[in-house]
């Protein structure tokens, strides 16, 4: 009887032990593996966002512009083009002046902005790609044409013609630097444009911008030889910031040299603000599931107490009883973590390959996703970093609170 008993106790009870460990050592695999996958699709997904705002804040924005530091306007004299163009990485540049004006299309007016640029701003700011419809051009037959934000020509109630042969006319009403309002002097150069087509960055762009040749703007407006800014293209293969420092030496304290990123500042930061803000969240997930990994190894570690004296009376020492138990616990991160990315990965490269979830408000793009070295480098550390602490310490104090054992 006494036998029988023992034997219940020590297969059935045993038995029993280890599915509830096999259980939450399963748990703590599935928890780690779906925070690592979570991290995984989330941080591309936030690349892919980041990349999405950098192409609407980007193309349009030069990779450089140069201001007057103490005026809206400045005398274009006052800057040497050919020393410009001789820095190295430098590849195209464009003045611009930019005014508020009034337009009006039939019995619609919407004021805008009108940005004079010299024809190479076409190719800085890759307008081909960024087109709706009509033809990226500022000439037609040697006749300024305008090329309209697509929201601000639909509030105009405008359209871009099929027929080269018929432009639709929009009237500028554009102040003077020096208009005043008197008997016989008016305040506002008018002027019918015609449209050659529609333009689609972002919001700011679509609402507000219309380009016309920089010498049709310094007519209407007046300004001589001053200019507003001056746009500066640069090679991809040179660092922006590098080629700024250049400029900045070169132009002096009376010029603002901006990047694009500077300009865009706040929109940039807060992209990459939330997605530092997403990955600290998923890190404090990580943690929270790595709890069910901690009971596994204080489980296991009371169900193997008697192995655990066997080995001590064999010769093992505590180091040999920790290295067990962390590497146990070590593999079972490694399970959880290579799942995760695996999974992770997978979703991604489908979504990247397939497009599955389209972009809300726009159902023929689909949502953006972009891998990174530094992302894969980045979740495979931490996630290593925070297995390593999970299973070192907890097996530490294990060890400490169970020195009879050895004994």
């Amino acid at each position: 009887m006494n036998v029988a008993r023992f034997i219940a106790r020590r297969y059935f009870k045993a038995k029993k032990s280890r599915n509830v460990i096999n259980l939450i050592t399963l748990i703590s695999v599935v928890g780690i593996a779906i925070s690592t996958a979570a991290l995984v699709i989330l941080l591309s997904a936030f690349n892919g966002i980041e990349q999405m705002v950098i192409k609407l804040y980007s193309d349009f924005d030069p990779p450089i512009s140069i201001r007057s530091a103490k005026a809206k306007t400045f005398n274009q004299g006052f800057l040497d083009f050919n020393k410009i163009d001789s820095v190295e990485g430098v590849i195209n540049r464009s003045r611009a002046i930019e005014e508020v004006v009034i337009l009006k299309h039939q019995d619609k007016w919407v004021h805008a902005q009108m940005v004079g640029v010299d024809t190479s701003f076409l190719s800085m700011s890759k307008m081909e790609e960024h087109l709706v419809d009509g033809i990226p051009k500022l000439y037609i037959d040697g006749k300024p044409q305008a090329i309209f934000g697509a929201y601000l020509l639909d509030k105009l109630g405008g359209s871009v013609p099929n027929s080269l042969h018929f432009q639709e006319q929009i009237t500028f009403n554009v102040p003077l630097r020096e208009g005043k309002i008197r008997p016989g002097k008016k305040p506002l150069n008018v002027r019918m444009v015609g449209v050659s087509s529609r333009m689609n960055y972002n919001r700011e762009v679509n609402a507000e911008k219309a380009l016309v040749p920089y010498e049709l703007a310094n007519e209407l407006l007046e300004y001589g030889e001053d200019i507003t800014a001056l746009y500066i293209d640069i090679d991809e293969d040179y660092n922006v910031n590098e080629v700024k420092r250049n400029i900045q030496t070169l132009v002096g304290n009376d010029f603002e040299v901006k990047t694009n990123f500077e300009k865009n500042e706040l929109i940039f930061k807060t992209s990459q603000s939330e997605k530092l803000i997403v990955y600290f969240i998923l890190v404090f997930i990580f943690i929270l599931a790595s709890f069910n990994l901690i009971a596994s190894i204080a489980m296991l570690f009371v169900e193997k107490k008697p192995d655990i004296k066997t080995l001590y009376a064999m010769g093992a020492n505590k180091n040999t009883i920790f290295r067990i138990f962390f590497y146990e616990g070590l593999m079972i991160v490694a399970r959880g973590a290579i799942l995760g990315l695996i999974i992770g990965y997978a979703v991604t490269f489908a979504q990247i390959t397939f497009g599955m979830i389209p972009m809300p408000s726009a159902t023929e793009e689909y949502f953006p996703m972009v891998t990174t070295w530094k992302d894969i480098i980045l979740i495979i550390g931490s996630v290593s970093l925070l297995g390593f602490i999970t299973c070192y310490f907890p097996t530490k104090i294990l060890i400490r609170r169970h020195q009879n054992l050895s004994k």
